[in-house]
This record gives C-alpha cells, structure tokens and sequence, in this order.
C-alpha cells in the first residue's frame, strides 16, 4: 500500500516539472503566475501524500499553512500585476 503513495509522490514530481517548464518558457507573465500557482497547488497535494503515506500528522499541518502561504502570495502577485501596489 505504502508503495502506491509513493507512485502518486513520483506522478506529482513529474507534473511539477511540467509548471517548472511553463513558468520557465510561459510567454506572458500572467502564464508564469499560473505555472508557479499550479506547483504551489502539486507541493500542497504532495505532502497530504506522503503524510498519509507516513501516517504523520505534521505533513497535513505544514500543507495548510503552506496552501494559506500560496494563497497570499498569489493575490499579493495578482495586486502587483494589476498595478495597484507600487
């Protein structure tokens, strides 16, 4: 069972590497913003993962703090873009 965590663990890397590629070649910045969202989102998912896959507790509590994190960032960099903060 502990081996299919760690299958989805891979498939979430690989799907990370997929944002890393759009932020990296996103034409737009708007692209980029979403590219790096998109990761924030898959690191998130990740660690739900593995803390299920370790039965640990403290993985499901960095994720929702890290989900929160993601979140500000995102508007602060929506703000940013629209012009509103200088």
């Amino acid at each position: 069972m502990i081996q299919a965590f760690f299958i989805i663990a891979i498939l979430l890397l690989v799907f990370m590497m997929c944002g890393i590629i759009r932020i990296v070649f996103g034409p737009t910045t708007p692209d980029r913003v979403v590219g790096l969202d998109t990761i924030n989102t898959l690191v998130v998912a990740a660690m739900i993962v593995l803390g299920a896959a370790y039965d640990q507790v403290i993985y499901i509590d960095v994720a929702i703090v890290y989900a929160l994190l993601s979140f500000v960032g995102t508007l602060y960099i929506a703000k940013y873009l629209e012009g509103e903060i200088q």
